[in-house]
Order: C-alpha cells, then structure tokens, then sequence
C-alpha cells in the first residue's frame, strides 16, 4: 500500500478532502528519451534537473509564482526549514504544488523564476525529494477541516506555537512493571490536570 493511500490520508483523499495530482516530469521533457537531467556546467559529480521539463509542466498546469491563494514549492536542501507555522499557512491555500528536487539539485533558475519557495524537512540529504513530498503532505493535509476525525487535536499539540511541545500522555493499565500513571491523572479534577499538563509542557521545551 502506497503511503498517499494508508492512514488518515488514504480516507481524506478517498473522502475527497484533499486532492493530490501525481505529475511524472518526463512526460514534458522534448527529447525522444524523455531526459530530465544533464551534467552541471563547470564540471562536477552527479547530474542537475533541468529547467525545461519543469518549465513545461507549470505552464501546462497553468501555474505561475506569486499567485493568489497558491503556492510553488520545492524542495531543497538549501531552502527554509519547514516548520508547523508554514503547514498551516499552506492548508489555507486552494493549492500547494510540490517539485521534487533530486540528484545533485536543479537548476538554479527554477528556484529564481519558478517557484515561491524552496523547502526543506531536515538538515540531511535524501536520494529525492519524494518522501520530503510526502512529509509536506503530510503536515498540510492534516491541519485542513475533516481530515482529522477530532478538531481537538489540533489543540495544543506539539509545534502548535514555536518551540511547544506536548506533555506526556497515559491509558490503561494503571500501573505496569511497578510505573505508574501519574495520580494526577486520575483524580478527576479536571483543572488541576489542566496545571499539570500545562507544566508538563513547559518542562517540555
């Protein structure tokens, strides 16, 4: 099962919450072989993605940067860090379209003509930008309404403001291996485990 079908993806595209388009780039490339990429200039080890391909594909889509209630987007690992603020940004959006980057980069026109932003999840190197794709999805899809079963999620978790982060949670049995949930948690007096949590959180960052 491919990840775009599984979880609560899969049932937000099946329940036509989300729509995600799949383009496969080479279907714009002009060659008889379909090539997306080329040595650098200058020299260099690997191979460049090559402006003309992507080029095509936008204007085919109809997509240009700095349009109204959309965004371009590629991923890089020289871009901004992604982060839950920008998620929510883009799940605002009408639409949000993800180039892929890979080999050694692209070229370095895209990111200065193409696009409104270059992203990146990590400060690590992928083989391609298709499972950083995935995270963006991912972080976007979810914050839109209906996805998730229960709005309150989305309350006071993790990120939800820069540098927060969630307090522990507990669920049955009460106590296992002699750890015990904290009797907080069970005393019923919601406010007091509202102060708990809070500190927890704050312990947290």
């Amino acid at each position: 099962m491919t990840p775009l079908k599984s979880s609560i993806i899969g049932k937000a595209i099946e329940n036509k919450k989300v729509v995600i388009n799949l383009i496969n780039i080479r279907d714009y490339a002009l060659d008889k072989h379909h090539i997306t990429d080329e040595p650098p200039y200058g020299g260099g080890a690997g191979m460049v993605m090559k402006i003309e391909p992507i080029d095509l594909a936008l204007a085919f889509l109809d997509l240009k940067k700095e349009t109204s209630n959309k965004k371009i987007l590629l991923t890089s690992a020289k871009g901004k860090v992604f982060q839950q603020s920008q998620a929510r940004e883009l799940a605002s959006l009408e639409e949000v379209t993800i180039i892929c980057g890979h080999y050694e980069g692209v070229d370095e026109r895209v990111a200065d003509n193409l696009i409104d932003e270059e992203v990146r999840v990590g400060d690590y190197v992928l083989t391609g930008g298709e499972p950083a794709a995935l995270i963006l999805i991912d972080a976007i899809s979810r914050l839109i309404p209906g996805v998730l079963g229960n709005a309150e999620s989305l309350v006071n978790e993790s990120h939800c403001e820069p540098g927060q982060l969630a307090g522990p949670q507990y669920t049955r049995p009460e106590i296992y291996q002699d750890d015990q949930v904290p009797s907080i948690l069970l005393s019923g007096n919601h406010a007091k485990i509202a102060k708990w949590r809070t500190e927890q959180v704050k312990l947290s960052k």
